[in-house]
């Protein structure tokens, strides 16, 4: 009954025609082909929900085309003001995209053909707010298509190119949609409607992907990301790894201000941030925000023990990511150097003063310490963890390693690289033998010799 009222006239003499009899041949022929075409798109739009997912996208590509020609041809006059944009139809196109419990992922996906338009993007934005206004506690199969849909926007930038869905003239062109702050505008306010309702977990780190590249460059104001990023980051495990970037980009370009941010960046330092498969973008951020040399040495050397201590139970394709980090800190905080000589220093767990349980990285006693656990490795089993650990007893260059070869480093990555290199030597036994049986009472030894 929704969509048949959503097509319904609007005009006096339309509604006339309908409860009078005082009509011309030419209204009542203008009032049956409107009646026809009300029935087409409804039904489209109820095609639009059919189970096979080629019906649906020519359904959706037809609708479309109404909305092309509606918009080229208006069914009622524009005015001088506004476009003549067919918003009533597109409104119903994606409110049936976001039907619940309704498999529309075909839809969602080509619909994205449609959204390479500077005016189709500019409306959809507009009507999904108007979807959305006064709506509370959305279903997750709602939040998930919907967060699909948003995750294809892709509002106009500054200096960039428009392209139309419609053929409008170049005096209408001059509107709403072609203005970079309202599509900046319409982009934060949607976006911020969206961060209000509770996010299921995997939407939760899907939407923390999208906010550094996706969501942060179009805003007008990013600060206003603030308490999502925080409590994102406060969250712990996955989440706070993904919430890094975002605060970073808060913190270096908006002049954020995070007093415990390093302090929340050093509890993340857990085996659990081993082997997440987000290790790579920890590590690369973390590297970042480890790289100025104005950090007191106190939290440097926290960082530096912290992830020597993780190497006792990390594997070996991570431990040839911790090692090289510990270097390159050291490197950049000669400060810090006291960690690798202290000849007189602790040797077991039990005598170390450092706290690996203490949250505080000015409390851990980190200085206090020595390296330990890197001489450790010095006798781990694979060889080349054992050679990168031999590093740490010589004097360390100036010029810092590259990591990024080693931040996608897994175990397959590694064996693959053992499996290439060329072995001159291999020993097969440890003592040489000297006879066939190598045994005192080998008589074969008194007249054979090897």
């Amino acid at each position: 009954m929704h969509l048949l009222l959503l097509f319904s006239t609007s005009t006096h003499r339309v509604i006339k025609c309908l409860f009078t009899e005082e009509f011309s041949p030419e209204d009542q022929y203008k009032i049956w082909i409107r009646r026809r075409y009300n029935e087409c798109s409804s039904h489209l739009l109820t095609l639009m929900m059919h189970s096979s997912a080629p019906v649906q996208e020519l359904a959706l590509c037809t609708l479309m085309r109404f909305v092309q020609a509606e918009g080229s041809y208006p069914l009622e006059s524009p005015g001088d003001v506004s476009p003549a944009f067919p918003m009533v139809l597109l409104k119903a196109v994606v409110d049936q995209m976001l039907v619940e419990d309704v498999h529309t992922t075909a839809l969602l996906t080509r619909f994205q053909e449609f959204l390479e338009f500077t005016d189709v993007v500019y409306y959809t934005m507009s009507v999904i707010r108007a979807s959305l206004a006064g709506k509370q506690g959305l279903a997750p199969s709602y939040l998930e298509k919907l967060l699909v849909l948003l995750s294809a926007l892709h509002p106009l930038a500054a200096g960039g190119q428009t392209k139309f869905f419609i053929s409008w003239e170049d005096s209408i062109k001059k509107n709403k949609c072609c203005d970079v702050k309202e599509h900046s505008k319409g982009f934060e306010n949607l976006w911020l409607h969206f961060l209000k309702n509770r996010l299921p977990r995997n939407l939760y780190k899907r939407v923390l992907v999208l906010l550094p590249d996706h969501v942060i460059p179009f805003m007008r104001k990013p600060p206003l990301l603030i308490d999502f990023l925080t409590v994102a980051y406060n969250v712990g495990g996955a989440v706070s790894l993904l919430a890094l970037k975002g605060l970073f980009i808060l913190m270096h370009q908006h002049n954020l201000e995070y007093p415990d941010f390093y302090r929340k960046l050093y509890n993340l330092f857990e085996p659990s941030v081993l082997n997440t498969k987000y290790r790579a973008n920890f590590f690369k951020l973390a590297n970042v925000f480890l790289s100025s040399t104005h950090l007191p040495a106190y939290l440097v050397g926290a960082f530096v023990k912290r992830l020597s201590r993780l190497s006792l139970v990390a594997p070996p394709h991570s431990l040839l990511l911790i090692m090289p980090f510990i270097y390159n800190l050291l490197r950049r905080h000669p400060a810090c150097r006291v960690l690798l000589h202290r000849p007189d220093g602790p040797t077991d767990l039990e005598k170390d003063p450092y706290l690996m349980d203490e949250d505080d990285p000015m409390k851990s006693h980190a200085l206090e310490s020595s390296l330990w656990e890197i001489q450790t490795m010095q006798n781990h089993f694979h060889p080349t963890v054992a050679q990168e650990a031999l590093a740490a007893g010589h004097p360390l260059p100036e010029k810092e390693q590259e990591l990024t070869d080693l931040l996608e480093m897994g175990p397959q990555q590694l064996f693959e690289r053992e499996f290439k290199k060329t072995l001159r030597h291999v020993p097969l036994e440890f003592l040489s033998p000297s006879g066939l049986l190598n045994k005192k009472d080998d008589m074969l030894a008194l007249y054979w010799t090897l």
